[in-house]
């Protein structure tokens, strides 16, 4: 029987240039009530969803627009309209994928940086109501997840590409210094779009701000609803990447399943479900959030790629789910190749095992983890499995088992349960220890 012994480690990942913390995140008081922060870290996953009329040309959401040639703006705000009708769109299909991969909350594109707004709004034509679908998507949006049990979050795009081309502005995220009295009249604009989508649409949980100036924004928001837990805008919000280390503050990462934000139905390259699961389990461990993006079709569902990653992240989570959800980080991160999360009273651990892809069906492997000790009254369990029995191996002891030595806990587990009928599963396998201590308080 071959013996893994993991020792601690320190382990550090940099966070790129390019996909730092939203710089202006902290800019302004924090007016998040510290118990719903806390509400937020405890659903700990959620599913973002990029999407605009632009989709029907698989290209980058909004960005298009800047740089490009007077011909291509106007058949952008003028011709896309015209054939955007997502006639499959079912929001109650989606959040339902989404809550059986283990997600807790949705985030959606009321209006991203286009100005194409997917509201009924009085403020602009640029709408959903004028296109071939002719509907208030956002309502429907909203119903279909407080339907499927979700919470609703809300992204906002305060720059807005049309109501600068209609000022006679050039089209620009960078070096946006406009007269007083232009931004007197931008920062009305937000102020009036911000005040339709948290007055006509019921309790919003959540709000994602991208882009300058929030703050119009977010006095708005949080005046109309205080409850709100704003993320971008007044937490840390890493994009692309996740922290480098544990941080017990809220904190939310935002990725794509893709390279794009938006549909990209060529030219792309999708992560690996497990490569996903293993970013939710660190992410988990650090503390932290994570928003996985997701870009709907031009008809209103999610492609069939990324569907079938959701339907394995939906495996993993219906085993598993004890460890991501309602956690908080365990005194180390991790122990070489197992993450740690722990219960809100720390009397539970959660060891997660990752990096075995070929750990067989009735297989015992054993660890020593080094952070953690046992007491009188210690369980351990494998999440999902009974400890009982291996299917067709009544010879197999599938008991979980541990002793404390010295130099650690020893645990011996075997992956009893079988998920995939070919006896392979190459995802995470959760230990769960019950009423124990820490071997290092401070």
């Amino acid at each position: 029987m071959k013996k893994l012994i993991l020792f601690l480690t320190a382990t550090f990942f940099v966070v790129s240039s390019w996909a730092q913390i939203d710089s202006d995140a902290n800019a302004s008081s924090n007016l998040n009530k510290p118990e719903r922060q806390e509400w937020l870290r405890d659903l700990g996953f959620g599913m973002f969803i990029h999407w605009s009329m632009d989709s029907q040309l698989g290209i980058v959401i909004s960005h298009s627009m800047v740089g490009a040639s007077d011909d291509y703006v106007n058949r952008f705000i003028n011709e896309l309209p015209k054939t955007f009708n997502p006639q499959d769109f079912d929001m109650h299909k989606v959040a339902t994928q989404a809550k059986l991969a283990g997600m807790k909350y949705i985030v959606f594109t009321t209006k991203h940086h286009s100005g194409f707004c997917m509201w009924d709004t009085k403020t602009t034509d640029f709408n959903i109501t004028n296109t071939p679908y002719g509907k208030d998507l956002l309502k429907e949006y909203v119903d279909g997840v407080r339907k499927a049990g979700l919470a609703v979050g809300f992204y906002y795009s305060p720059e807005d590409f049309k109501f600068l081309h209609d000022n006679n502005q050039t089209i620009r995220r960078r070096g946006n210094e406009f007269s007083d009295e232009f931004t007197a009249k931008y920062k009305d604009f937000i102020r009036q779009q911000t005040h339709e989508l948290f007055s006509n649409y019921g309790k919003i949980d959540v709000l994602f701000i991208d882009g300058n100036p929030k703050e119009s924004c977010k006095d708005e928001a949080w005046k109309l609803q205080p409850d709100l837990v704003i993320t971008r805008g007044a937490v840390n919000t890493p994009e692309q990447k996740l922290l480098s280390e544990v941080d017990d503050n809220l904190w939310e990462s935002c990725v794509t399943m893709g390279t794009q934000w938006q549909y990209k139905p060529t030219n792309d390259e999708l992560k690996p479900a497990g490569k996903i699961i293993e970013m939710i389990v660190e992410t988990r461990a650090k503390g932290g959030n994570l928003l996985l993006n997701i870009g709907l079709d031009p008809y209103g569902e999610i492609p069939d790629p990324e569907a079938r990653n959701l339907t394995e992240l939906a495996a993993w989570n219906f085993v598993n789910q004890e460890a991501i959800q309602n956690v908080r980080p365990w005194k180390v991160t991790r122990e070489e190749n197992i993450w740690f999360t722990a219960s809100n009273d720390r009397k539970t651990v959660y060891a997660i095992i990752t990096g075995i892809p070929d750990w067989k069906k009735g297989d015992r492997k054993e660890f020593v983890i080094r952070s953690v000790k046992a007491t009188p009254d210690t369980k351990i369990s494998v999440l999902g499995q009974n400890d009982k029995v291996v299917e067709y191996h009544p010879e197999i002891d599938a008991q979980s088992r541990f002793v404390q030595e010295k130099d650690g806990l020893h645990i011996s587990v075997v992956r009893a349960q079988r998920i995939y009928n070919n006896t392979k599963w190459p995802n995470p396998i959760t230990v769960k220890l019950e009423n124990v201590q820490p071997v290092v308080t401070e």
